[in-house]
């Protein structure tokens, strides 16, 4: 008769199943994990209502102006080199640097003196928390005032308690306190100071108050990083500021105080021009006052002392052609003498802030030239505030300057040669007129010099009168070019109750998972059969699942559970195992450190073999901390396999039987001894098993573990088949690297692994067992299975 030999068929399971049973391992891997979640969720609760409680809205405020390009030019050619987009967003760049300059931010911060904020005691902790929760702008009950400073500004404050219209208790640094008086005098560290009381004093009687002080320069700076500004649109030049605050209302009027400084800074400059022209007129205009003056009276005491009461037409037609004359010579000579200032300017060489007078010059060119560099000198100007000169931004304007310059010199070389043809001409005439006068009679002729010198100087006020009057005008409505689109607004601040939420969220599911994840990624443990398989070339014969609180024998007669029945798939496993070999079978069982499972692995199959009435024997050959004989309740002071093998005792002595059955013996180890190695390499011990073999259908060797100690070497050679015990979770992957290398170097026979103690929940693999299935009274308590092993679930 010939006896196959029945083999193992491995089934492939779909793509799509084998995904979904991966993702369901997984998902009950973190599950198991679940009090993580839950002192995840109360934390992230916790956070969030003390956040939400703690939270102060922050307002963007928001202003747009619109700043006028000055620097075009009327002129065909300026206007033709400035039809490109350049022009603009280099404008805007610089008033953008402008507006953000530390001038105006100091000026801000020290007009609504922002460094010293106002806070008071509010809401949910306590007055001795340090934690100040109210903004107080503009509704504090007190106003600091700072008289001298003598130290450092930055983290000063003072703390008060106010308690009626006139007093106030101080917190001292030593944190002792003591009673003070508005408009009292102190002397701090940092400074001399008092504290002013306001009209709504007595409505913050009993609260506490703290006055944060910093240093004007450092908040300065720390606004001029806050302060945003910039282009609303390539095409344009519009500004949009922005700013964040707490508080509203400091935030509007930080954009409004920045524009107003702006637009001051700005008027002050477009009306420096015109500054010097009324300061050069009203020199001129003083001293002809003066001179006019005495030739008025110079022809009253001449006409008075010669009785002269009229002159001839002869003389009036003279002295009105000479008069006439006289005007336009001075007039040709103020004209020069303003070219000459021009032409002094332009070749001077330097940028000086005095830009001269075009006053009287009637030549568009040349006003437009000016007035173009004059803008472009206040450009300057504006950029040297906030960068030195070296600055490369300086490059085009100091290019569009020098441009300028020239073309003024051209204007003014063309201008002065025509003025001074026209003074040639006008002396000319002038020249015939005086020798008409010559035939004139000597009191009429005196009379006629002295009234030209009043005329002419009449005249030339008069024209510088004009003149200033129209300087005047101007200077008085020269308002900015700049125009406010919108003034400073405040946005409707987000809620943070969807970003809180949203986050506290993320908190709940992503730390518990990070912290899982992490733990086991950093994990040596062996946890599937993949961490087996990968690295040892040896099969797995049998997953024993955890049965926590079970009974130390889990497979009895009448058992149905999950575990006995795998008990029983392996005890049919090691038939095959075996080549069907139907008696004398050696098992030896060991594995690679304590604490795995190989004595619950002995018992148990010694159990599972004797219910299938095989006659079985369990040799407790683990002499170092033998366990068996506890698990089935044995006496511990009988003689064993010690004893044996010191020819103290003889096979009968030591063999006891079990309650299990009356197939099942146990041999004991026996009494302790200090040389079980030596012990285990007797002979006698090699008789004793082929004795056993006569007597027994299987014997199952429950050695030490292997990496420890040698013995189970020392056993393996008188066994037929070896199974390794590897407990999921707890078995290092570095014992799996160890077991290849006694299986590489065959010092274990026949070597097959059970995985032992399987939790698929927990680790995310193993079989998922129908408990209902074996066990039809069996009922799934589902609250007893949630916080079993409660420990483990951290």
């Amino acid at each position: 008769m010939i006896t196959q030999q029945a083999q193992f068929t491995t089934y492939m399971i779909g793509e799509t199943g084998k995904s979904k049973d991966n993702w369901k391992g997984i998902l009950g891997k973190y599950l198991f994990h679940w009090p993580l979640f839950l002192i995840a969720l109360v934390f992230a609760l916790l956070l969030a209502f003390v956040y939400l409680k703690r939270y102060k809205p922050v307002y963007q405020i928001r202003a747009t102006l619109i700043v006028k390009d000055d620097s075009k030019s009327t002129n065909t050619k300026a206007q033709l080199d400035d039809i490109g987009l350049t022009n603009n967003s280099q404008l805007i760049e610089n008033e953008i640097k402008v507006l953000k300059s530390r001038q105006l931010v100091s000026r801000i911060v020290d007009d609504l003196g922002l460094w010293v904020n106002y806070y008071r005691k509010d809401g949910l902790f306590s007055e001795n928390d340090g934690l100040f929760s109210l903004d107080m702008y503009k509704d504090s009950p007190v106003k600091f005032v700072l008289e001298k400073q003598t130290g450092k500004l930055d983290n000063a404050g003072v703390k008060i308690r106010i308690i009626d219209g006139k007093s106030f208790t101080i917190y001292l640094p030593d944190k002792s306190t003591r009673t003070a008086y508005f408009n009292e005098v102190f002397t701090s560290s940092f400074g001399i100071w008092k504290l002013i009381p306001s009209k709504n004093i007595l409505q913050s009687k009993g609260k506490v108050l703290f006055m944060a002080i910093a240093d004007p320069e450092t908040k300065t700076l720390e606004l001029q990083r806050s302060l945003d500004a910039s282009l609303s649109s390539k095409l344009g030049t519009s500004i949009d500021l922005a700013v964040s605050d707490i508080n509203d209302e400091r935030g509007k009027d930080i954009l409004n105080g920045l524009i107003s400084e702006y637009y001051a800074s700005s008027s002050d400059e477009k009306n420096r021009e015109l500054k010097n022209t009324l300061d050069f007129l009203d020199q001129r205009l003083a001293s002809l006052n003066g001179e006019l003056s005495t030739a008025e009276t110079g022809i009253e005491t001449f006409k008075s002392s010669k009785g002269l009461t009229d002159i001839s037409s002869q003389t009036k037609i003279s002295l009105e052609n000479l008069q006439a004359n006289d005007a336009k010579l001075n007039e040709a000579n103020l004209q020069l003498s303003v070219i000459n200032g021009i032409d002094n300017y332009v070749n001077s060489g330097t940028n000086s802030n005095k830009i001269p007078s075009a006053i009287g010059i009637n030549d568009a060119a040349l006003s437009s030239s000016i007035e173009k560099l004059a803008n472009l000198q206040l450009l300057h100007d504006k950029m040297a505030a906030n960068m030195p000169e070296s600055n490369p931004e300086f490059d085009p304007i100091n290019r569009q300057i020098k441009t300028t310059r020239a073309l003024i010199k051209e204007n003014v070389k063309n201008i002065r040669n025509n003025l001074l043809d026209t003074r040639n001409k006008l002396q000319i005439y002038n020249n015939k007129f005086e020798s008409s006068i010559r035939d004139i009679p000597s009191d009429e002729r005196q009379f006629v010099n002295i009234k030209r010198q009043q005329s002419s100087k009449e005249n030339t006020y008069t024209y510088l009168l004009q003149k200033r009057e129209e300087v005047a005008i101007k200077y008085a409505s020269n308002l900015s070019n700049n125009r406010i689109v919108d003034d400073a607004y405040s946005e409707i601040p987000k809620s943070p109750k969807p970003f809180v939420f949203l986050l506290s969220l993320v908190f709940v599911v992503g730390m518990p998972l990070g912290l899982i994840y992490g733990r086991n990624a950093l994990s040596d443990k062996v946890v599937s059969l993949d961490d087996i398989t990968k690295v040892a070339d040896v099969k797995v014969i049998g997953e024993i699942p955890y049965e926590d609180g079970g009974e130390p024998i889990a497979i009895r007669r009448n058992s149905l559970s999950a575990i006995s029945e795998q008990l029983r798939a392996l005890r049919i496993k090691l038939y095959y195992l075996h080549n069907k070999v139907e008696s004398g079978r050696v098992t030896l069982i060991t594995s690679s450190v304590s604490n795995e499972g190989k004595s619950f692995i002995s018992v148990n199959m010694g159990s599972a073999l004797s219910l299938a009435q095989k006659k079985t024997v369990i040799l407790e050959l683990d002499l170092r901390k033998p366990k068996i004989t506890r698990y089935f309740d044995l006496p511990q002071d009988k003689m064993g396999l010690s004893d044996y093998l010191n020819d103290k005792a003889n096979i009968d002595e030591i063999i006891q039987k079990t309650s299990v059955n009356e197939y099942l013996d146990i041999i004991p180890s026996g009494k302790i001894v200090e040389n079980p190695s030596e012990l285990l390499e007797k002979k006698k011990l090699e008789s004793l098993i082929l004795d056993l073999k006569e007597r027994y259908d299987d014997i199952i060797i429950d050695s030490p573990p292997v990496h420890l100690v040698p013995d189970a070497i020392l056993l393996s050679r008188l066994s037929d088949v070896t199974l390794y015990v590897i407990r999921q979770g707890y078995t290092e992957k570095s014992e799996i690297k160890f077991l290849k290398s006694l299986k590489d170097e065959d010092h274990l026979k026949n070597t097959y692994v059970v995985f032992n103690s399987i939790e698929r929940v927990k680790h995310g693999y193993g079989y998922s067992y129908d408990e209902s299935y074996y066990n039809n009274n069996a009922k799934r308590g589902f609250l007893k299975h949630l916080f079993s092993d409660f420990k483990s679930r951290f």
